[in-house]
C-alpha cells in the first residue's frame, strides 16, 4: 500500500490502514490503564479523525491521553451509569471517565426514545471529552436522524468585552441526513480557533492569523506560544461567538450537572489534559415532522447552495480525505508512528 503526499517526501512517511491504526491505538490505551471497551471507543474516535484529516484531534492527542491516564485525573476503567429519566430524556453519569463510552452505553435507549417521541436528549455529566465532536453526531445522521451536540472544555477563552478567560472552546456539532449523499455535518469551536490547532501551530513554529488570541498581558498576538503560555483565545465573531459559548456552558454543564469550564482544578494531577465537564446531545427523528422527505429537502438545499456558487460545504474536505485514506492508507510521519509504537510498548 502506498500513499501520495503533496508536501512531505515518502521517505519520511509511513502508511497504515484504518484497522491497523485503530488496533495500535487500542493497544496504547489498554497498556495505559483503560478497559477494553474504553480503549475501543477512544481508538476508533482518534483513528477516524486522523483518517479524515482532522489532525488536531487525531493521533496528535494520544500523548495527552496517555499523560492524563498516568496522572490519575481520569478513570480509564469507568463504567457509565445510564438513567432513563423521562419519555424523551436520558441521563448518564460517566463516572469520571470519557464521554464517548458514556454515549455508546446510552445510544440504544436514546435512539429508541427519539424514534418513539420524535425527539430525545442525552445529558452526560462527570465526563471528559478530548476529541473531535463530529464523530458523536455523524452516525445518527447515517441512520436518518438529526443530531446536535455541545460540550464545554477548560477555561481558555476570554468572553467578548472581558479581560480574563472564563469559557472553554465550547464546540457545537450538527449532523443531518441527505438523500443520495453523505450526511451534512459540521463541528465548530465557538472560539476563533480550536485549541488543538493552536498547539499544532506552536509545535510547527507557525504564526496564527490576526484575531485568534491574546498574550498574558491581554494584548493581541499571532504567536501561538504566547496564547498557550499565559494568554487566551478569543471567541469567533465577537459578541456573537461569545453568546454561543455561554449557551454551550449552560447546556453542557448547568443542564447536565457537569462542571463549568472554570469549576475544576487539575493542579494536583500534573500531566492532566482532559477537561472534566459535561455534554448534551439532542436527537430528532425528522420522520415525525417531514415524513420521508427531509433527506430530499436537505439535498435540495445543498443543490441550491451549489447553484449560487458555493464550492465547498462543511465536511466536504473530510469526506475527500476519508476516501483517499481508505484507498491509500493513513499517512503518518515516521517519527510519529515510532512514538506511537513506543507508547504501545513495541
Amino acid at each position: 500500500m502506498s500513499a501520495p503526499s503533496d508536501h512531505v517526501s515518502a521517505a519520511v512517511m509511513s502508511t497504515l490502514s484504518l484497522e491497523e491504526l485503530t488496533q495500535l491505538l487500542e493497544t496504547i490505551f489498554l497498556r495505559h490503564g483503560t478497559s477494553a471497551e474504553v480503549a475501543r471507543s477512544l481508538a476508533a474516535n482518534c483513528a477516524g479523525a486522523e483518517r479524515d484529516g482532522a489532525h488536531s484531534h487525531g493521533v496528535f492527542r494520544i500523548p495527552g491521553y496517555v499523560s492524563t491516564l498516568q496522572s490519575g485525573w481520569v478513570n480509564g476503567q469507568a463504567v457509565p451509569q445510564v438513567e432513563d429519566v423521562a419519555s424523551g430524556f436520558v441521563r448518564v453519569d460517566a463516572g469520571n471517565g470519557f464521554a464517548q463510552p458514556a454515549l455508546a452505553a446510552a445510544r440504544p435507549l436514546l435512539v429508541e426514545k427519539a424514534r418513539s417521541a420524535g425527539i430525545a436528549a442525552l445529558a452526560i455529566r462527570n465526563s471528559h471529552h478530548f476529541a473531535a465532536l463530529w464523530p458523536d453526531v455523524e452516525p445518527f445522521a447515517e441512520e436518518g436522524l438529526v443530531a446536535i451536540s455541545v460540550v464545554n472544555s477548560m477555561t481558555c477563552v476570554v468572553p467578548h468585552g472581558a479581560d480574563r478567560p472564563l469559557f472553554g472552546t465550547n464546540p457545537i456539532a450538527f449532523a443531518a441526513p441527505q438523500a443520495g449523499a453523505a450526511p451534512i455535518v459540521f463541528d465548530l469551536a465557538t472560539s476563533a480557533i480550536a485549541h488543538g490547532d493552536v498547539q499544532i501551530a506552536a509545535r510547527n513554529g507557525e504564526r496564527l492569523p490576526p484575531g485568534m488570541g491574546v498574550d498574558s498581558l491581554g494584548q493581541p498576538t499571532q504567536d501561538p506560544k504566547a496564547i498557550l503560555e499565559g494568554g487566551a483565545l478569543l471567541p469567533f465573531g465577537g459578541h456573537k461567538g461569545s453568546a454561543l459559548s455561554m449557551m454551550v456552558e449552560l447546556l453542557a454543564a448547568a443542564l447536565t450537572g457537569g462542571n463549568f469550564s472554570f469549576e475544576f482544578d487539575w493542579d494536583n494531577h500534573p500531566g492532566a489534559k482532559t477537561p472534566w465537564t459535561g455534554q448534551l446531545l439532542i436527537v430528532i427523528d425528522p420522520a415525525k415532522s417531514a415524513g420521508q422527505s427531509f433527506a430530499e429537502r436537505s439535498h435540495e438545499l445543498v443543490r441550491q447552495m451549489h447553484g449560487v456558487g458555493l464550492k465547498r460545504l462543511p465536511g466536504d474536505r473530510r469526506h475527500l480525505q476519508r476516501e483517499k485514506s481508505l484507498k491509500y492508507g493513513i499517512a503518518l510521519e515516521t517519527p510519529t508512528l515510532e512514538q506511537l509504537q513506543r507508547l504501545a510498548g513495541f
